[in-house]
């Protein structure tokens, strides 16, 4: 199933991001957690790689496995970083050949030590250019590009962040997933930005509910969503007690999907982080539409 048929009148497109573990105990371990994500009925999944694209081959082979032993649609995630247009036919290529349908295509950051990015030598430089290679030669591949709420990091201001999300789009994206973030203002914000400047497909929030205070703050801090100040100090309260901080951040979490929901939002992404006791347990907490998992 493309990405564009899990969104729509009479849909919701639950989904998923995993990201390809280092072991075979983490593999293993990985889909115990992805066996009980399943169970919430999701339209899709999809699997990130390691900077540089060190794990590209792992993410085909993880996307391969849960297309595989679950039936489920899934998404794997294509970088520019470090690769010619000729490698990134030939990965293309493979991922038909292993039954996936779909790609979050991404521009990637740049590789560790560098502050700006570059592209390969005979590689592409901006996201936009590998969507329309998508569309242009594997015009079989559902796309997903990424939207960001809060305005990307390198962009100089966030109009001209909006404009190069609808070159993204115009290109031949089906959905924007956005970015995490933890201010609902700022997504429904972000939609009606989107809707003015003419992007017409499903922008889909993606959540990473907290469940380490140290660990969002990290994650913050590099792709510059903030936290409320509110959420903040709360987390900050609860000291060392991490089971206090994953109720907090669980909490939070339920009541910005809920806040959501009532928006009219499309679906939700979740950022899991390979684990699932956090998702599970806001899904546990909310009522999603009837229409989820059809």
């Amino acid at each position: 199933m493309k990405l564009s048929a899990a969104f729509g009148p009479g849909k919701f497109g639950l989904s998923f991001e995993l990201f390809p573990p280092k072991s075979p105990q983490g593999e293993a371990t990985l889909f115990d957690h992805v066996a009980r994500l399943v169970e919430f009925g999701p339209q899709f999944i999809t699997c990130t790689y390691g900077a540089g694209g060190s794990t590209r081959d792992s993410t085909l082979a993880i996307v391969a496995r849960v297309h595989r032993e679950f039936g489920l649609t899934v998404a794997t995630h294509l970088t520019c970083v470090g690769a010619t247009v000729d490698q990134l036919r030939d990965y293309l290529r493979r991922a038909a050949e292993a039954g996936i349908e779909n790609v979050v295509a991404l521009r990637g950051d740049p590789p560790k030590g560098d502050d700006k990015f570059r592209p390969a030598p005979g590689g592409l430089a901006y996201a936009n250019e590998l969507v329309s290679l998508i569309r242009g030669e594997f015009s079989q591949f559902g796309i997903a590009v990424a939207g960001y709420p809060e305005t990307h990091q390198e962009a100089p201001d966030s109009h001209a962040d909006l404009v190069n999300l609808k070159r993204k789009v115009d290109a031949g994206a089906d959905v924007v997933i956005t970015q995490l973030f933890y201010d609902n203002a700022d997504f429904f914000s972000f939609r009606d930005r989107c809707e003015a400047i003419g992007i017409g497909v499903p922008i889909v929030p993606g959540l990473l509910p907290i469940t380490n205070f140290a660990q969002i703050k990290r994650i913050t801090a590099l792709c510059g969503a903030k936290l409320p100040a509110a959420l903040a100090r709360g987390l900050e309260a609860a000291g060392d007690d991490v089971e206090a901080q994953f109720a907090l951040g669980v909490d939070f979490a339920a009541r910005q999907t809920r806040e959501l929901l009532q928006g009219g939002v499309p679906g939700i992404h979740f950022y899991v982080l390979n684990r699932s006791e956090a998702a599970a347990r806001v899904l546990g907490e909310v009522s999603l539409p009837s229409e989820v998992g059809k």
